[in-house]
């Protein structure tokens, strides 16, 4: 865990569990609390300057969002990364992401084709830099703007409900990945569907996309010990 003051000066005046979440999540999204990592509510609150109870309300929210469990409600942690985990979330996720590629393709604007076409540049910087953190964080960007620009509210509200867990998989499969170069590859067929308008091609990219993925990473969390991944 970092120092004191290092976390407790990116509480800003705003909700103060959500800032609170926002810490702990960027720590479990980096890997930096890995799996199986005990969050204990007394050092969290010493470390943010923060009540017990607002930290145990940050938890309660990294909980319905899947990146924290209570364990028989005397402890949080981590939860580990599993196979069958793995293959839940990627065959939803290419659900839900297929639909909205295909919606996105049908009904592009002028704007959305800007903001997918600066998404895929962020991608493909970070991919040359071989910037890590930003990599990820730009391949998660571009899948939830895909979600956003599909104009579907009910499926928007759905994909929030994991998309924390999808950006901590997409950390995990992006590590097993040497060359960043092509994870930009991994892309390019679902970007080129959605800006040249074909609907059926977009929703058949991303859902290849992440069954490939997924099974890659499942098949890599079958081969690790309990909490290794």
């Amino acid at each position: 865990m970092r120092n004191k003051n290092s976390l407790s000066a990116l509480i800003r005046r705003e909700p103060l569990d959500r800032q609170a979440a926002s810490v702990i999540r960027a720590r479990i999204l980096s890997g930096e609390f890995g799996p199986g990592y005990r969050l204990v509510e007394t050092q969290l609150a010493e470390t943010l300057e923060l009540s017990r109870s607002t930290v145990r309300a940050a938890l309660s929210e990294l909980a319905h969002e899947g990146l924290v469990e209570q364990i028989a409600y005397t402890r949080w942690e981590v939860p580990g990364l599993s196979d069958r985990d793995a293959w839940e979330l990627y065959t939803l996720r290419s659900a839900l992401e297929g639909l909205g590629a295909r919606l996105v393709a049908e009904q592009l604007t002028p704007e959305g084709t800007r903001q997918v076409k600066l998404a895929f540049a962020a991608l493909k910087d970070a991919a040359k830099r071989n910037d890590r953190a930003n990599l990820t964080e730009a391949d998660a960007a571009l899948h939830t703007l895909i979600i956003r620009l599909s104009g579907n509210k009910r499926l928007e509200r759905q994909y929030t409900v994991i998309e924390q867990q999808i950006r901590r998989y997409i950390a995990s499969s992006n590590a097993l990945i040497t060359e960043p170069e092509s994870i930009v590859a991994q892309h390019e067929p679902i970007v080129a569907a959605i800006l040249g308008g074909r609907g059926a091609a977009a929703e058949r990219e991303a859902r290849r996309h992440n069954l490939e993925e997924g099974a890659r990473l499942a098949e890599q969390l079958r081969t690790l010990p309990p909490m290794a991944a």
